[in-house]
């Protein structure tokens, strides 16, 4: 994300990571020992969305969206990752890809897991004119889960966020579940509240929630549909504009936190 990603993660960017717990094996003589440790492993993902939302916002202004990353994971419990997507320059000033990286550590005990993260969001070339701010920002993460259940807290560690300045502090909170419903299926739910550190800058504090289903194939492929809506604090997203007129010389004016369903279709390679 993003002002609003994470993706972690990001890209719905909003789960726990987890390592699994080290597998047991039978001797001759009956006793339990430790399997051989797993190889470090690579994954990559690609993503055609019907548009990228994250943390309730509409960040390709409605328009489809195409999103990949490349993961990284090692036994211990340390992970590097990078994700990219489209956005719109309607929504962050001259922005056209999101570029984040992360990484960090996170395990398991018994059924609860564990996680810390560091998150840095890059938009190649974007600035808000109007106060000469980029809108790249980092975020440090903390992660618990059970079973089915997560929470994670997003904590800025820059002094900006996402083209509002002196916004160090800024936090976001993931909760949810991400439910097995068998035969490949997973229920998504998911609530957040985002608190926009500075002063002055509690105008663009939020909630959002989103409801989901996604379902699981051979080969790698999972099919996703998601109905998401934000809530801004103020009435600071009822009209968002960047004041910028588009090719026909009008000054596009949106709601990116209003409702929608997003669509999407993702391989793991």
């Amino acid at each position: 994300m993003n002002y609003f990603s994470s993706q972690c993660w990001v890209p719905f960017c909003f789960s726990l990571c987890a390592v699994a717990a080290q597998a047991q094996t039978v001797d001759a003589d009956g006793k339990s020992a430790p399997a051989a440790a797993p190889a470090p492993s690579f994954t990559a993902n690609v993503t055609v969305a019907s548009q990228y939302v994250s943390r309730g916002f509409r960040q390709t202004w409605g328009k489809p969206a195409l999103q990949g990353g490349l993961d990284y994971a090692h036994p211990s419990g340390w992970s590097l990752g990078t994700w990219l997507s489209t956005v719109s320059n309607r929504f962050a000033e001259n922005a056209t890809l999101e570029w984040d990286v992360y990484g960090g550590y996170a395990g398991t005990l018994g059924d609860v897991g564990y996680s810390g993260m560091l998150y840095y969001y890059n938009y190649p070339g974007a600035e808000y004119r109007a106060t000469a701010t980029k809108y790249d920002y980092g975020e440090f993460a903390l992660g618990l889960s059970y079973r089915f259940l997560y929470a994670k807290y997003y904590y800025t560690v820059t002094q900006d966020f996402f083209g509002i300045k002196h916004a160090r502090g800024t936090g976001y909170l993931d909760a949810g579940a991400n439910v097995d419903l068998g035969s490949g299926y997973t229920l998504i739910l998911h609530a957040g509240n985002g608190r926009v550190a500075g002063a002055g800058n509690d105008i663009w504090n939020w909630r959002d929630v989103k409801v989901g289903l996604s379902k699981a194939f051979d080969g790698g492929w999972t099919a996703t549909a998601a109905y998401t809506r934000a809530k801004g604090a103020s009435d600071a997203y009822d009209a968002y504009t960047l004041g910028i007129a588009n090719s026909a010389g009008v000054i596009e004016t949106s709601n990116p936190a209003s409702g929608t369903l997003v669509v999407s279709l993702t391989k793991t390679f």
